[in-house]
């Protein structure tokens, strides 16, 4: 199985990305850790019940990061799939706490509502009979009938649809499925059994654009599903002998395998392995519930939580 495995984007303040992704849109902290490659900034990932690829939202929150800008080269817009019937509890939640949205759209046949977080960061919710079977994370304040199942797809936005279009294809596992206006839809798998969560990615043609930059309320990059080092390793090739494309070598991120590479509009892509999944240093039941470090951290605990921005009183009880 391909399609998206998580999407990871910049944040600014860590207590105000957790208070948003938990407390306004329900879903789970499944792991607090750091950015392995800056020990100094949190790395915190939100997702369903266990972490399930397709699911995930990570973040590296900046306390002091300044304003991103969405452009050519970047991620435009992160979908979640929601429940065919709980776009008006969604409207209804939005108001009370104050999150702005747009009025709903429809998008290659689905209902949508785009909004933003604290930061500026693009989203939206997809409104999807499908998503009623899929299994959602309650324990956050949000009903099992109005839910975030997971990520549905990502939009990037592009000088031109065809070299990005040929790394999904031709590498990713992906097929083009639709058009509307300068958007192109790409799916895995085929017309019938397209999943719901993580199964689209959206090429939005802005050639008149400048590119993005990087920064709080801008996506980092996003990563693709690889079923085990093998399937990576294939896909790796691929990159290379079909598009020349490289790779870097694997990295352990603990909870995944990851290659890394930048598509030709210059969005950072990465594929990184179901396994060993989230529960290798927690349980399920106990996910997100301490901060969590690789061996090769544990070593700087102390100085580590010093750095660390403080999360909230309430969670840090929990």
């Amino acid at each position: 199985m391909s399609g998206l495995h998580h999407v990871t984007a910049i944040a600014g303040s860590a207590a105000g990305n957790l208070a948003f992704y938990r407390d306004v849109l329900g879903l789970r902290l499944i792991k607090q850790t750091v950015n392995f490659d800056d020990p100094g900034t949190h790395h915190l990932y939100f997702g369903d019940h266990q972490g399930s690829p397709g699911s995930i939202l990570t973040f590296f929150p900046h306390e002091q990061a300044a304003p991103g800008r969405i452009g050519v080269g970047q991620v435009g817009e992160t979908v979640f799939a929601v429940p065919k019937a709980s776009l008006g509890f969604w409207t209804e939640r939005f108001i009370a706490l104050s999150v702005p949205f747009n009025p709903p759209e429809k998008r290659f046949g689905e209902t949508v509502l785009s909004f933003q977080d604290r930061d500026g960061t693009r989203l939206a919710l997809a409104a999807l009979a499908e998503a009623d079977a899929l299994p959602g994370w309650t324990g956050d304040g949000v009903g099992t009938e109005h839910a975030i199942r997971g990520i549905r797809s990502v939009t990037l936005w592009v000088a031109s649809s065809d070299r990005s279009a040929a790394v999904l294809t031709g590498a990713l596992g992906f097929r083009e499925a639709a058009r509307e206006g300068n958007v192109v839809r790409h799916q895995v798998g085929t017309e019938a059994t397209a999943p719901v969560m993580g199964g689209a990615v959206d090429l939005r043609i802005v050639s008149d654009v400048l590119p993005g930059r990087m920064g709080a309320g801008s996506v980092h990059h996003v990563a693709f599903r690889a079923a085990s080092d093998e399937a990576q390793a294939a896909m790796s090739a691929a990159l290379s002998n079909r598009l020349g494309i490289q790779t870097t070598e694997q990295m352990d991120r603990c909870y995944f395998r990851s290659v890394y590479f930048r598509e030709p509009s210059g969005v950072i892509f990465e594929i990184a392995t179901d396994a060993p999944g989230f529960a290798t240093d927690e349980t399920i039941e106990t996910l997100g519930s301490d901060l969590r470090l690789p061996a090769w951290l544990e070593g700087r605990r102390a100085d580590i939580k010093r750095a660390l921005p403080p999360l909230d009183a309430a969670h840090a009880a929990a």
